[in-house]
Order: C-alpha cells, then sequence, then structure tokens
C-alpha cells in the first residue's frame, strides 16, 4: 500500500473519531444536566429552611412551564441559599414566592415560583424574600408512627 493513501486513511479515521467524540459529548452535555454554553438571563437568590433532594440544575417553573434552573446551592448561615438562573424576557415580581415541589409521588425536587400582584420586578442579584421549604415525606411518617 502506498505510504500517502496509507496516511490519508488513518487521518480520515482519526478524524472521524474525534467527530464522533465531539458529537457524543455535546449530546450527553446538552441532555445532561450541565450546559456546554453559558445560559442566558439573570440570577435571583431564594433562601430555605430545608432543600432535602434540590440539586443544582433542577428545573425552575412558573405555571408548569420552565423559566430557569438552579445554579447554586450554598449555605448562608442555618438555611440554603439558592440561585437560579432565569430565563431572559422573564419578569418575575417582588411579591413572588419560591417554593420547593416534587415531581409525582417520590419524583424529583423542582422550584416553583407563584407570581404575585405587584408592579415592581426584580432584578439581577435580587432576592425572592418569600419561600416554602420542602415538605419531607420521611419525617411526617415518622412523626405519625413515633408520636414526635
Amino acid at each position: 500500500m502506498n505510504s500517502n493513501k496509507k496516511y490519508l486513511i488513518e487521518a480520515s479515521v482519526g478524524l472521524f473519531m474525534v467527530l464522533g467524540f465531539a458529537c457524543f459529548m455535546f449530546v450527553a452535555m446538552r441532555f445532561g444536566s450541565q450546559s456546554i454554553f453559558s445560559q442566558e438571563g439573570y440570577i435571583l437568590t431564594a433562601k430555605f429552611q430545608s432543600i432535602s433532594g434540590l440539586k443544582k440544575g433542577s428545573l425552575v417553573e412558573i405555571a408548569g412551564v420552565k423559566i430557569g434552573k438552579v445554579s447554586n446551592i450554598t449555605l448562608d448561615g442555618y438555611r440554603a441559599k439558592v440561585e437560579m438562573n432565569i430565563n431572559d424576557g422573564i419578569k418575575i415580581d417582588d411579591e413572588a414566592m419560591a417554593s420547593i415541589r416534587t415531581k409525582g409521588i417520590i419524583g424529583e425536587k423542582y422550584i416553583k415560583l407563584t407570581v404575585g400582584a405587584s408592579d415592581d420586578f426584580l432584578g439581577a442579584g435580587d432576592e425572592i424574600e418569600e419561600t416554602e421549604s420542602v415538605l419531607d415525606i420521611e419525617e411526617m411518617i415518622g412523626k405519625f408512627i413515633y408520636g414526635k
């Protein structure tokens, strides 16, 4: 076999492998909780007493429509501080309430935003003051069984 032809075949196979790997990584990142490209939007925060089961990448919804994702979770004193990346064009009023809900009985956790009636809107870096923590089924069952 001619060495130039052999080199061309090896280079083609290598290029095909690199493109295949790049496509695989794109699909894995796109459909996973990570994103390859920085997301557009702005950050709002909310502090909760308990966020049991909520994770980075969890959905943020209004009326069942996805409007963003949880971008970071940290501890602020003895409360969980949740940062949410809200999509551009979505306005959240300053009377909004953030509550942690579960999809189905034992499904994944997400943040449900319930808007108020105010004409004033939150901006980047603002905090949603009114929050409702997750309802912990295990804790409720424990209280029911042991009466504590």
